[in-house]
């Protein structure tokens, strides 16, 4: 694939990710209008209402099914495809809460608290963390998608892929943490969750472990250019 038909991919995978937060951030709206939540960090944040739940649930589900399809159908192999889908939930994440801002007037700072992800239990974090995981996201997304036609080695970055995925974990019990500790007193005491501290020391490693392929991405991406032009 040449540079211009790669730019013109990844064009299109981004633009496909910023309608899909839009609608994804109407959809947020419409249901927070519904059970009288538009902020999230409220007294009884999840209440229950009807078949929101499950039907919230599985919403989040069919959103990645969404975004990971895109990605398969823009790459051509597993580097690329991971690439773009990696791109496409990066892009989608940011803009979402920029239109879900425009919609609502919230967040009305990125230090806000967010409900994130319901999924196996309640993610909560104030928006300046998904977003910079989400940046991280797009920038090694795109690494992967040039792979494909580059002479960078992807398969060298095993050792930062490897502590790339122990920040994920880190990151992810930081937003689940306040949910693991409550998990055991039932799912209505999850409901009713709010929590009060967000681990920052905890969240700041993991976000430097989830950097480091980024950063070897564009190191090796640096030496391959100087390859080329000496």
């Amino acid at each position: 694939m040449t540079t211009k038909a790669g730019v013109h991919r990844w064009s299109v995978v981004a633009l496909y990710a910023v309608a899909m937060a839009w609608v994804e951030a109407a959809v947020v709206y419409y249901l927070r209008s519904l059970i009288d939540r538009i902020e999230p960090y409220q007294t009884y944040p999840l209440p229950m209402a009807g078949g929101f739940g499950p039907a919230e649930l599985i919403r989040e589900i069919a959103t990645l099914v969404m975004l990971f399809t895109v990605g398969w159908l823009a790459g051509v192999t597993w580097s690329s495809r991971l690439g773009y889908s990696v791109v496409a939930f990066g892009v989608w994440d940011i803009f979402y809460y920029v239109f879900l801002r425009v919609i609502t007037g919230v967040p009305k700072s990125l230090l806000d608290w967010d409900i994130l992800f319901l999924i196996p239990l309640p993610w909560w974090g104030p928006v300046w963390a998904p977003t910079s995981i989400a940046l991280l996201m797009i920038l090694w997304g795109t690494f992967m998608t040039r792979a494909d036609h580059s002479p960078v080695s992807f398969g060298s970055q095993r050792k930062f892929l490897a502590l790339g995925g122990l920040g994920v974990v880190l990151a992810l019990f930081t937003f689940m943490a306040d949910a693991i500790y409550t998990a055991d007193q039932g799912t209505e005491a999850l409901r009713n969750m709010l929590p009060v501290h967000f681990n920052w020391p905890l969240f700041g490693i993991a976000l430097a472990l989830m950097a480091l392929p980024v950063a070897d991405a564009a190191r090796m991406e640096l030496r391959a250019r100087r390859r080329v032009e000496s």
